[in-house]
């Protein structure tokens, strides 16, 4: 038996044995006689009487959780049902344990496989044969070639009380490593979402555990991404509210001025309100996790190096995330351009903002910054924004953002960057023609590349790509099987949530010998212009290519009575069902609240609740959230076939 074969084995029999020994102790074990013809079985207990004592002497909290701790053990070989296979059930149905019998305990489940920790931690996975994860479109060839922003050299500034604050919790000055353990259950590489919780849920299983983080803790959605950016969002939104409050009646006398250093200022001290979560302390006080601030490297297959001081560990977790791609556009590396991971250090608006790239980073930011004031001008190589998304969807989007004023340049080539006395200037290819374009700032934002340089991973046998990242499979493995990797170093779905359910399957199978796949996840996510687009599932070009037949159920916010009393009627809501089906295969919703409406198709899916169902879900009158009720409806009243609509016609003549 290997080291790691006996690692699980003592790991799952003694926990095992504990968590079986409280439940004997509860249960009411005796001989009894049961079934036709009435047959006698010795030391047997009754499925509901369990369940009623698990409850009551709190090993379980209601009578689900019963039933889901006596199927598990059952999986286990623990107990079975005394004439043949049958799941524990809330009924008077006769089990026994099998140590009770002659032949003793069996060691392995019913299916004949080994016994494992995993069973008894809920699976994050959906049970489906089905992937719901759509295809993205292709990353750019030439990406691995593209410099990267090095995360390491962003400074956090100004160094005011809010991000002294910051900086105390997510990367404290003379932070003082602690003594490396002998070995580490799970070492964690990277210190944003999947790092965190890797390490955290290690530790929380009584296991040790290290994180190692080189920039700040959090990493990029509170430091520089979800947290300042919707902070920024949620002012640029206010804004245009008081700019647009004419049309509901509303007179503001005098100018609209926004204050933006005041703006930044809220951004940087709500910021620090939240970093205490992710703080260093609180990973290293109260969760047990030995936190290091430094440059991690692999040095071996199970080793890696942190300021001069090697860890061991058993497995493993690769959590870098990616860094923003910088174009090669000639002379950029002589131009002060703005990615994400500075651009919230400003404390002055720019005057004219040119932004590159037509994502969800840029389009975001441009439109934010358009609503405080700056003359924004956004430009893509191709002739569209948010390629990802339903080209409807996408289109909605690009018209609420002309009329804030943003202008788009598609199809443009470009030439040059060059700094000036009065900025910088842009020099661009558009339909053979060259143009120029003069702005105070230049914001890149036309992708991530993932953070692989430097990781010693060649030294760990992991197989990488500069521009796809670390290669793992569909259990987050990679080449090195005591390693795996998570969040967007090992994805294209790049997503904090995404990265935390990545975190939490890879913490499954790292340590608990878990079995969840990537492939499973349901995953949504939106991005948060205004209005907002939010999808899950599959779009329609991947139900095409894929072969399935569809139908497609779709209500506009224009014929949605609250959309129509907020005046806000911008946007639909699109749910595509299997054909012949009530199966919700995907969908993709854009208005104002798209991102908090997604969660309730999710819900449907996760559930495997059809479409149909949705409609008899009583939704309050009046919300947003009707107009996905009433795409149920819409489903439900095509079913009503000619024939069916015929019977109910002569019914109701009948009736007459």
């Amino acid at each position: 038996m290997s080291e790691e074969q006996a690692e699980q084995a003592l790991f799952s029999e003694s926990d095992l044995e504990d968590i079986t020994a409280r439940i004997r102790a509860v249960v009411d074990v005796q001989d009894r006689t049961y079934g036709f013809p009435k047959k006698s079985y010795p030391q047997c207990f009754v499925g509901s009487d369990a369940v009623a004592n698990l409850i009551d002497s709190n090993i379980a909290s209601d009578a689900k959780d019963a039933l889901s701790i006596g199927n598990m053990l059952l999986s286990a070989g623990v107990f079975h049902h005394v004439q043949r296979a049958h799941e524990f059930k809330n009924e008077y149905l006769f089990y026994r344990f099998s140590n009770d019998e002659d032949h003793g305990t069996t060691g392995t489940g019913q299916d004949g496989s080994k016994v494992s920790w995993s069973d008894f931690i809920p699976s994050v996975t959906r049970e489906s044969g089905l992937s719901l994860q759509p295809h993205l479109p292709e990353l750019d060839p030439g990406l691995s070639d593209l410099a990267q922003v090095d995360l390491d050299t962003c400074g956090v500034s100004p160094l005011d009380e809010h991000n002294s604050r910051l900086l105390d919790n997510v990367h404290p000055k003379n932070w003082v490593d602690p003594t490396p353990k002998k070995k580490y259950n799970l070492v964690a590489l990277g210190g944003g979402a999947g790092g965190l919780i890797t390490s955290g849920g290690a530790a929380s299983l009584g296991g040790t555990s290290a994180l190692i983080e080189s920039h700040l803790l959090g990493g990029d959605c509170l430091n520089v991404g979800c947290v300042p950016s919707k902070a920024l969002l949620s002012c640029a939104k206010k804004a245009h509210s008081v700019r647009t409050a004419e049309k509901f009646g509303v007179e503001i006398s005098g100018k609209v001025n926004v204050d933006f250093s005041g703006i930044m200022e809220r951004l940087r001290k709500l910021r620090a309100d939240i970093s205490p979560v992710d703080s260093a302390e609180r990973y290293a006080g109260e969760k047990g996790v030995d936190v290091f601030i430094g440059k991690g490297k692999f040095t071996g297959t199970n080793t890696i190096e942190v300021n001069g001081r090697t860890l061991h560990f058993s497995k493993a977790i690769i959590a870098t995330g990616g860094s923003p791609a910088i174009p090669a556009i000639p002379g950029i590396e002589s131009v002060p351009y703005l990615t994400n991971a500075n651009l919230f250090n400003l404390t002055e608006l720019p005057r004219r903002l040119a932004v590159i790239g037509v994502g969800p980073i840029g389009l975001e930011l441009a439109q934010a910054f358009q609503r405080f004031g700056s003359d924004v001008t956004a430009f893509s190589r191709s002739g569209q924004i948010m390629p990802k998304e339903d080209p409807e969807a996408a289109q909605v989007v690009a018209d609420s953002m002309g009329s804030d004023g943003v202008r788009f340049q598609f199809r443009v080539k470009y030439r040059s960057v060059t700094r000036t006395d009065d900025g910088i200037r842009l020099v661009y290819d558009q339909g053979g023609i060259e143009k120029t374009q003069e702005a105070d700032a230049l914001l890149v934002a036309i992708g991530r590349k993932p953070n692989v340089d430097g990781l010693g991973l060649e030294m760990a046998g992991i197989d990488f790509d500069p521009r796809k990242g670390v290669a793992v499979n569909d259990r987050l493995q990679t080449s090195n099987p005591s390693v795996y990797a998570v969040g967007d170093v090992a994805t294209q779905f790049q997503f904090t949530h995404v990265s935390d359910f990545m975190a939490r399957i890879a913490l499954r199978n790292a340590l608990a010998f878990g079995r969840d796949k990537f492939s499973s996840l349901l995953i949504p996510w939106a991005t948060y212009t205004d209005p907002e687009v939010a999808h899950v599932g599959l779009y329609e070009k991947d139900l095409i290519d894929r072969g399935i037949d569809y139908a497609t159920y779709s209500r506009h916010f224009d014929d949605v009575d609250r959309s129509i009393v907020d005046g806000d009627t911008t946007g639909f809501v699109k749910i595509h069902v299997k054909k012949g089906s009530a199966q919700i295969l995907g969908a993709t919703i854009v208005g104002s609240h798209a991102g908090d409406l997604i969660s309730e198709v999710t819900v449907a899916m996760q559930s495997g609740m059809g479409l149909g169902s949705l409609a008899s879900v009583i939704h309050p009158y009046p919300t947003v959230a009707e107009a996905i009720r009433q795409c149920g409806d819409a489903y439900n009243s095509f079913r009503l076939t000619p024939t069916i609509r015929k019977v109910l016609h002569r019914l109701m003549a009948f009736q007459r």
